[in-house]
């Protein structure tokens, strides 16, 4: 039986020991193509987030039904749903991070952290369970996504969230806002989120 202690270490350990992006090194695609601001970051991660959640609740609740040997194909096809879901909603409310996001929201469907979580952990355990593990690693994702995109949205516009808070004349490190700055940026927040977390 699960406690309620085990439940906060696997909800702790999305966040920080397991932490997606800076530990596991998963979803790469949308984290080095997207955060180029901490608002393209924040949106990316609470979209991800959702497709987790919602497709650990699923595939927990229905795992029993689902022949072995279609497992995966019936996996895909629940993330796809959700991610579907996600789409429509950012064209039809928000269709500026919707532009800015693009491809990449499509993408969430083979997103390795989502279709990994389903498998090794949503097909295994409860519903509580699951859903306590989407939660830890789905903030996990967010929270990196938004430090990266924060970190190369100061260091190559002189913004945060699209506020400037430097004068138009001001220099900044234009390399950070480029694709070759998104690997400097992750190296160096992966290096830092390891040394200070190896221990907890």
């Amino acid at each position: 039986m699960i406690t309620i202690i085990d439940q906060k270490q696997n909800f702790i350990k999305g966040i920080i020991k397991e932490n997606p992006v800076f530990v596991m090194l998963l979803g790469m695609c949308p984290t080095l193509g997207v955060t180029s601001s901490a608002f393209n970051g924040l949106g990316m991660g609470v979209a991800t987030l959702f497709v987790l959640l919602m497709s650990n609740i699923v595939v927990s609740l229905v795992k029993s039904q689902i022949p072995s040997k279609v497992r995966i194909p019936a996996f895909i096809i629940i993330i796809a749903s959700f991610v579907t879901i996600v789409e429509m909603v950012l064209e039809a409310f928000i269709p500026f991070l919707y532009e800015q996001l693009g491809i990449f929201i499509p993408l969430i469907v083979v997103n390795c952290l989502i279709l990994g979580r389903a498998e090794a952990f949503a097909s295994k355990h409860n519903l509580y369970s699951s859903i306590i593990d989407a939660l830890g690693m789905g903030i996990g994702f967010v929270l990196a996504l938004t430090l990266l995109g924060a970190t190369r949205e100061i260091l190559g516009n002189g913004s945060l969230f699209e506020l400037k808070f430097v004068s138009e004349n001001a220099n900044t490190f234009i390399l950070f806002i480029l694709p070759p700055g998104a690997f400097i940026a992750l190296a160096y927040l992966a290096a830092v989120f390891n040394k200070f977390t190896i221990k907890v």
